[in-house]
């Protein structure tokens, strides 16, 4: 038997027995509602894979979560941003569901998660309950959905995780929807990979084009190439009843038949997910908001996602005068498929569009951490910062640095720190270091002093700026003013902004007592609700103060009256 069918044999039937071993008949939809996807786990976001489900509520918050099987609540997390309110159900299998963006938890689960928010006097909690504290059998209700942290509109983050935290592909346990679509290609880019490598006479990338045939496939327009080449696909995959831009299950690749890359989105860990900037072509997502996932595997690229490769999925065409069909079959789990074919002429000829190499004073090694001082500016890039060896192009003018564009994905945190012993003492402590928009307006990235030196860490390359923030934030009372009766009030409700450096932190207390106020940053809201007791009959004397990331804060103080 070929050594190389037997290898890929036994690597499709581990795969066919893994998935066997999942339990089709222990979890249940958590939402009592038609399942319709809005995302779909191994979906390429910003600067990672989404690692759950996101399941439609019909633009409703306040639908009735309930547990997908049997267990008790292991962990509960509450943030202004993320999974917003979160909760964990460990069952007795090993796994573990997640539930995210909700609006509320159910009662019995509420008042212990207010309970310990007033103890620690934190909206902002995490919290990991005993085994025998909060016990859930399947279908119990455990939350309601919302739109919490950092949802861009109401819906439920479903995820299942195995026993190490790693999250799983939940449509692999029978959570589904309704699918009869294809897949749908929308760019394809193929690659020259060494200073031997050419296509259509070219060392540069190139974005092809293709057209679906009679049978259904896709056929590229025709390449001659010569040398180690790689492709790169843009591809989503929809469900019925929704054109959401969902992620895709599994790609395979083969060259005149051999397969080449197998890549199968069941499982990763969140210590990867990160590394989906290398997979990734960066500069094309950032530059051109294409996102095209490589189907060959670049030096520090450990993804996990990838199940089989052959010489890293890139392409060694050597056979001058020769034919070569390469081909891309796309697959969701619902085994709805689509295959593109490239066929490809391998020919060496005369290369008219040379690459150009960039060169600049500030060399950076993906291997090894390195200082630059440009200006006042210094900097520190760890190694592991960047997947490749790069020319920077790094520059300063006083207070602004210039550091190369944002094409380059940055992997580690890199420490920008500025000498600010030039200003005025009183002003130090309310300068920041902020990223320069295409507006020219400042993001504030951090404002950390270390005697002269302001320091702040960054995760993207782009223009950086030092700011200076002497303005409080601003209260606005949405409900009522001083001295106002508001009986019939269920809520106060305010609007917190901060122009410059944005919200760090805000206390409130009703008659010196703390109270629990709920912030949706999206809105710029604060929220108390009087259900919690705190207020008295009569007067009552209310304070809310609200802080900025350079320390400015604003107090607003009043009376409101209720029976």
């Amino acid at each position: 038997m070929n050594k190389n069918f037997l290898l890929a044999f036994l690597m499709f039937t581990g795969i066919l027995c893994a998935q066997s071993d999942i339990p089709q008949d222990v979890f249940i939809k958590p939402l009592k509602i038609p399942t319709v996807f809005a995302g779909t786990f191994g979906e390429l976001r910003s600067n990672h894979f989404h690692s759950g489900l996101d399941i439609k509520t019909q633009h409703r918050t306040g639908l009735e979560v309930v547990a997908s099987a049997g267990g008790y609540v292991s962990r509960i997390k509450v943030s202004h941003y993320g999974y917003g309110k979160a909760l964990y159900i460990t069952h007795p299998d090993g796994h573990t569901t997640v539930y995210g963006h909700l609006s509320k938890y159910a009662p019995a689960i509420e008042a212990y998660v207010k309970e310990k928010q007033y103890l620690a006097e934190s909206y902002e909690i995490e919290l990991f309950p005993n085994p025998d504290e909060l016990q859930v059998t399947q279908g119990d209700l455990v939350a309601y959905s919302g739109n919490t942290g950092g949802s861009g509109g109401p819906h439920l983050h479903f995820e299942i995780r195995d026993k190490n935290e790693r999250p799983m592909n939940a449509q692999l346990f029978g959570i589904q929807a309704p699918d009869h679509r294809d897949p749908v290609i929308k760019d394809l880019v193929v690659y020259p990979l060494a200073d031997s490598s050419q296509v259509n006479q070219s060392q540069l990338q190139q974005k092809l084009n293709f057209k679906k045939q009679q049978d259904g496939t896709f056929l590229a327009e025709k390449i001659s190439a010569y040398g180690p080449l790689g492709f790169a696909i843009g591809t989503i995959d929809q469900q019925d009843g929704a054109n959401n831009s969902n992620g895709i299950y599994a790609i395979e690749t083969r060259l005149n038949g051999e397969k080449t890359l197998e890549v199968l989105m069941d499982k990763f860990s969140f210590a990867e997910t990160r590394y989906l900037n290398r997979m990734i072509d960066y500069a094309r997502y950032e530059g051109e908001r294409e996102r095209v996932q490589k189907l060959f595997i670049e030096r520090n690229n450990p993804l996990s996602i990838f199940k089989y490769e052959k010489d890293n999925g890139i392409l060694n065409l050597t056979e001058n005068g020769s034919n070569a069909i390469y081909s891309i079959k796309i697959k969701d789990i619902q085994d709805n498929t689509t295959t593109l074919v490239i066929p490809i002429e391998i020919k060496k000829e005369e290369i008219l569009t040379p690459k150009i190499d960039k060169t600049t004073p500030y060399y950076v090694q993906a291997d090894a951490s390195q200082n630059f001082e440009v200006g006042d500016w210094e900097l520190f890039i760890p190694d592991g910062a960047f997947y490749d060896d790069y020319y920077l192009d790094i520059s300063a003018k006083t207070d602004a640095l210039h550091l190369d564009e944002d094409l380059i994905p940055v992997h580690k945190y890199i420490r920008l720190a500025y000498d600010v012993s030039a200003f005025k003492p009183e002003d130090r402590e309310k300068l920041f270091i902020g990223r320069v928009s295409y507006r020219g307006s400042l993001r504030y990235e951090g404002a950390r002093l270390e005697g002269d030196q302001l320091t702040a860490s960054v995760n993207a390359l782009g223009d950086f700026k030092i700011g200076l923030d002497t303005q409080p934030p601003k209260i606005q009372s949405l409900d009522f003013t001083d001295g106002k009766w508001i009986s019939n009030h269920k809520t106060i409700n305010f609007k917190i902004t901060d122009e410059d450096t944005g919200i760090k932190s805000y206390r409130a207390t009703i008659n010196g007592n703390f109270a629990l106020m709920e912030y949706e940053y999206k809105k710029n809201q604060l929220t108390y609700a009087f259900e919690d007791g705190i207020s008295q009959s009569g007067a009552n004397d209310f304070k809310l103060i609200v802080t900025d990331n350079v320390g400015n804060s604003t107090t607003f103080e009043a009376t409101f009256y209720r029976k």
